[in-house]
């Protein structure tokens, strides 16, 4: 048992056990300093990702598309579950004791919230500790953001998607409020499950930020899968029956209701910094609640630095471990590489297939002004991509956005089989300046997703 008085101290102080902080503490340690983690709960070690994110969704998608006609839903969704409840306990297990086996690192489980810009506290009474380093990470990620909406906070039906992937009761009704990457992949998984889906969008269409003819393929991807998705709609009110909420939406002037066995909200995430106490230690925070960081993810105190989606930045794991890189530059490296070295970013939405992107969408580059080609081709009417039948699986589409002056990728969109694969093959190749040409007349292995270029790309016409 800790005294009060106990106190701790390191070279590198790290909260939060996720992809960018346990990154930095393993190079840390192994560079010989002392660190000490600070994780809010034995559930998350190891991070959102193997816990409750990427791992397990992913994982679901895999079951919920392998699940046969003659399977029973609840049995099936059951044992899903409990597969990915085995795996996610590996991981965790596996996070915990590849760090905590070194001789200089400690992980102290517990909500830290800082004393002074150095120390922070961990625990309370007799189990409070108190950790002090000349070097602090800040990695503690981000919760999600609950709309004020009457009855819904309240709502005994209403799960997070962290719930969801922990419940083994398949919803015969899921209302999910929010049709961002988050909702429509869950909406793709409990649908292949036999879950009645309703997507409820505010917006006129989905992914607002894609060009029309990809997120209208989306749509009509989880439409035909059996989703219902009503855009331009507004819920105004959830209540709770025994058994189910009835959510009350309004669209083009008029009251609609649902019910629903469970109501996901997958309205954006916010960084999770309520129980830090920044003022404390002099960190000063954005007008959207996440921590200020230059390109160097150094905070406004320069020994603080803050990683993945506590810093606003884009919420993805990779970018999280990204962070780590800049940050282990500045403590470890040259100091030269930052957040702005970052090109072609991808993103992927695993509905069944998946959706990839990278870069400038058409909208994007018409309206910067630039001289572009564009090429598009359905999946189904790809000769060069056989990748597809022999999977059955030809639903989709590709698209390419390219400068015409410098034969340049300039972005793309790839709603198809593989694509959360290939679409690694063209941010390398935007990030290196390999033309569209390279790219097109490449040697492929044979079937792959990827010989899809070969025809694709020479499908282009001029802007």
């Amino acid at each position: 048992m800790k005294s009060a008085s106990t106190t701790v101290t390191a070279d590198v102080l790290v909260l939060g056990f996720g992809k960018g902080g346990k990154t930095a503490a393993h190079a840390l340690v192994d560079a010989g300093q002392r660190v000490v983690l600070v994780e809010q709960s034995e559930n998350m070690y190891g991070g959102t990702c193997p816990n409750v994110g990427c791992v397990p969704t992913k994982m679901l998608v895999h079951y919920a598309n392998a699940k046969r006609l003659e399977d029973d839903a609840q049995e099936y969704f059951a044992n899903s579950v409990a597969g990915v409840r085995w795996l996610t306990n590996e991981f965790r297990a596996g996070n915990f004791s590849a760090l905590d086996a070194k001789s200089t690192a400690t992980v102290i489980t517990g909500t830290a919230s800082f004393v002074d810009q150095h120390t922070v506290s961990v625990g309370a009474g007799e189990d409070r500790i108190l950790v002090t380093a000349p070097t602090v990470l800040i990695n503690t990620g981000s919760e999600p953001v609950v709309p004020d909406i009457p009855g819904l906070a309240t709502s005994t039906h209403l799960v997070s998607s962290t719930d969801l992937v922990q419940r083994d009761q398949l919803p015969r009704r899921l209302v999910i409020i929010g049709g961002g990457y988050l909702g429509l992949e869950f909406a793709a998984i409990y649908r292949r499950f036999g879950t009645d889906v309703t997507v409820l969008e505010a917006a006129d269409r989905l992914l607002a930020r894609e060009d029309e003819d990809i997120a209208g393929a989306v749509s009509e991807l989880l439409t035909d899968d059996g989703v219902r998705i009503v855009t331009g709609t507004r819920a105004i009110n959830v209540h709770d029956e025994e058994h189910s909420s009835t959510i009350t939406y309004e669209k083009g002037g008029q009251s609609e209701t649902l019910m629903a066995d469970a109501v996901l909200v997958a309205a954006g995430r916010r960084p999770a910094v309520a129980a830090l106490d920044l003022e404390a230690a002099g960190v000063r925070t954005t007008a959207r609640g996440a921590i200020e960081v230059d390109e160097q993810l150094r905070t406004s105190q320069p020994h603080i630095y803050a990683l993945g989606d506590v810093n606003g930045g884009p919420q993805f794991t990779y970018v999280s471990l990204d962070d780590a890189r800049v940050v282990l530059d500045q403590l470890l490296g040259h100091g030269k590489r930052t957040t702005a070295d970052r090109v072609a970013v991808p993103h992927t939405l695993f509905t069944t297939p998946p959706l990839a992107t990278a870069g400038l969408t058409e909208t994007q580059a018409r309206a910067e002004g630039r001289n572009i080609m564009v090429a598009f081709q359905r999946v189904a009417d790809i000769v060069a991509m056989p990748r597809a039948y022999t999977v059955e699986e030809t639903r989709g589409v590709m698209k390419f956005v390219i400068d015409a002056d410098t034969d340049l990728i300039l972005g793309a969109a790839l709603l198809s089989i593989d694509a959360q694969e290939i679409i690694n093959v063209v941010t390398l190749a935007m990030r290196h300046n390999i033309t569209a040409t390279a790219l097109r007349d490449a040697i492929y292995t044979h079937p792959s997703s990827t010989e899809a270029f070969n025809e694709v790309i020479g499908s282009v016409r001029a802007g």
